[in-house]
């Protein structure tokens, strides 16, 4: 969904890109960067101390934020490849992943609604890529793509209600699964 945005961001992405990549570090730093302050985040979490859920929040706004900065800088130097987009798909995961673990050690939710609302992300993501191996697009589809769910985990969550962030993206994630396996469906030629 947010993806649908970006068209009406692009000039600020494209300065974001430019400051960045004025630093003469590569796109692939900058995804190293950002999964970086997502293992941040996960310790954070994983820790459960006072304000954890409020830094570890931060920490995952920050590591979203890198993860914008890291196309930008592929497109303003001219510099994407199928390297660094799979680079940045797979470190997305396994960020994805160690928020989660956070969490679950942190004791912030129930193991069950932490392993389906990665369960169903992850699917999220797998459908993606399988149907885009099949030629059918799927970005800007469902209601929970990746940027959605990590902002409802670190915003939710700093407002100390990490268990529902986790209940919510399990069910818009289970959502974008069917919405995906749907658009899919339609979308292949035999």
């Amino acid at each position: 969904m947010l993806n649908n945005f970006r068209e009406g961001l692009k000039p600020t992405l494209q300065k974001i890109g430019t400051i960045f990549a004025s630093t003469g570090l590569s796109a692939n730093f900058w995804t190293a960067i950002g999964l970086v302050f997502a293992f941040a985040s996960a310790v954070i979490y994983a820790l459960h101390f006072e304000y954890s859920f409020l830094i570890g929040g931060i920490l995952l706004l920050v590591s979203g934020f890198f993860d914008i900065v890291d196309g930008q800088v592929a497109r303003v130097t001219q510099k994407t490849s199928k390297k660094g987009a799979f680079l940045d798909s797979i470190f997305d995961k396994i960020a994805e992943v160690a928020i989660f673990l956070g969490i679950l050690i942190g004791g912030y939710s129930e193991g069950y609604v932490v392993l389906l609302a990665i369960t169903l992300s992850l699917l999220v993501s797998y459908t993606r890529a399988r149907a885009e191996s099949l030629g059918v697009q799927l970005q800007g589809i469902g209601i929970g793509e990746r940027a959605e769910r990590l902002l409802i985990i670190a915003i939710v969550g700093m407002a100390g209600f990490l268990n529902y962030a986790v209940i919510i993206v399990a069910i818009i994630a289970g959502i974008t699964f069917i919405q995906r396996i749907i658009a899919t469906a339609r979308n292949i030629k035999d």
